[in-house]
Parts: C-alpha cells; sequence; structure tokens
C-alpha cells in the first residue's frame, strides 16, 4: 500500500510559476514509476507528465512540454512538478499517481496503468 499526498497548488496569475510536490509512504518509493495528472471542472483526468524508476526517462504532454518539469527524489520519496509560464488552461485540480514496477511509455501515459491516488491540490491560474 502507497499513501501519496500532495502540495503546492494555488491561485497564481498567468505567466507566473508553482512548484507541486507529491509525498509518498512505503520503503519502495524507487521500485515506482510516477506521473501527474490533472483534471479541470468538467472533463476527464489528463495526463501531464511521468518519470521513471532512477529518473531514468521523463515525458509530458504536448500541452505542458518545455513549460513543466518533473522531477523525483528516492530520498526523500518524492515526486514534484515545477510549473512555470502558466496559463489560464492550467487550471485543475492536480493528482500524483504511482505504479510499481516497469511500464511502456504509451502506457505511462495511461490512467488505468496507476495503482495509487493521491487526494490532489487545486491550482487556478487567472488571466
Amino acid at each position: 500500500q502507497v499513501q501519496l499526498v500532495e502540495s503546492g497548488g494555488g491561485l497564481v496569475q498567468a505567466g507566473e510559476s508553482l512548484r507541486l510536490s507529491c509525498a509518498a509512504s512505503g520503503r519502495t518509493f524507487e521500485n515506482y514509476a510516477m506521473a501527474w495528472y490533472r483534471q479541470a471542472p468538467g472533463k476527464a483526468r489528463e495526463f501531464v507528465a511521468a518519470v521513471t524508476q532512477n529518473s531514468d526517462s521523463t515525458f509530458y504532454s504536448d500541452s505542458v512540454k518545455g513549460r513543466f518539469t518533473i522531477s523525483r527524489d528516492d530520498v526523500k520519496n518524492t515526486v514534484s512538478l515545477q510549473m512555470n509560464s502558466l496559463k489560464p488552461e492550467d487550471t485543475a485540480v492536480y493528482y500524483c499517481g504511482s505504479r510499481i514496477g516497469f511500464a511502456s511509455i504509451a502506457n505511462l501515459m495511461k490512467y488505468s496503468t496507476y495503482d495509487y491516488w493521491g487526494q490532489g491540490t487545486q491550482v487556478t491560474v487567472s488571466s
């Protein structure tokens, strides 16, 4: 069982930055691929970014590529999402997800791939 707790959300203006963090419980964090998803009101949860074990690879949705950076710290059992140049369309609840073991690139971008989710943190970007 893995427990994930997100933090760092808030209200910012367009063009500003935020850094989200996700703290994970458990002793085998390094074995988990981690991801950030987001869900805007009335929309499905969508993939934002993922990082594989050992930070070997990172993946981003086209909508955030070049603006967001995902990173992990296997000592502190955390995964972060640095969000720069925020836009109003980035407004959503952001969720952290984890899955143990290997997954293909295609599967890392699928919601159903992940075993555990946090409760989410709200990000609101005003224009």
